[in-house]
């Protein structure tokens, strides 16, 4: 009976030992540190490619011939589909954000809501009509049209042997102005990380 209650006890000061040894930490980091705990797509590839698509985008000379033919106007943007065609899942509602906050800080065009969004908007305009007084009242029909739509993919690609890993990522999106239905700007960007380890598998 000592025999098992001294087995016991010491099965005890075991697992309170390993638990102790396999404690978890949590820390909080600035937001805008990257910190890359593998080779996958994370938020800072997702920020890093949309500021600079929208940069390269907004610099092509579909913007000045805009500019001269609305004076008065700024461009609006509408997004109407990123597909995520990669190996992986990709949060793509996160990129989007990132494209959309890309396009609006950038003060030099304008972005339109789209989809469900945009049907929620109509349904709150709808409740007004019949709930909201008539001084505060938001009118329907005065909707601002968007002029171009952007869309596009996200694709990668994964290269391994023994010990490394390439997985490449290829970003692709095209603005199409809708009333001409012209494509006006085609813009690609690529990421490529390399993973090596030297005794563990994948």
């Amino acid at each position: 009976m000592t025999k098992m209650i001294s087995r016991g006890i010491l099965l005890c000061m075991a697992l309170l030992t390993l638990a102790a040894c396999s404690g978890v930490k949590v820390s909080r980091v600035d937001t805008n540190k990257e910190i890359a705990l593998t080779d996958r797509w994370n938020d800072k590839d997702s920020e890093l490619v949309a500021n600079a698509m929208i940069e390269d985008m907004l610099s092509f000379p579909w913007v000045g011939r805009f500019r001269q033919d609305f004076p008065d106007r700024r461009p609006t943007i509408t997004i109407q589909q990123i597909q995520n065609k990669s190996h992986e899942i990709i949060p793509v509602d996160t990129f989007i954000n990132d494209l959309k906050r890309a396009i609006i800080r950038s003060n030099k065009a304008d972005f339109i809501v789209s989809g469900k969004e945009r049907s929620r908007v109509r349904e709150e305009l709808k409740e007004q009509d019949t709930f909201a007084s008539p001084e505060t009242r938001m009118q329907m029909g005065q909707e601002q049209g968007a002029n171009f739509a952007l869309s596009g993919t996200i694709n990668s690609i994964v290269d391994q042997l023994d010990g490394e890993r390439v997985t490449f990522y290829q970003v692709d999106l095209k603005l199409i102005n809708l009333q001409t239905t012209r494509e006006v700007w085609n813009g690609q960007k690529k990421i490529k990380k390399l993973l090596e380890r030297s005794s563990f598998g994948f």
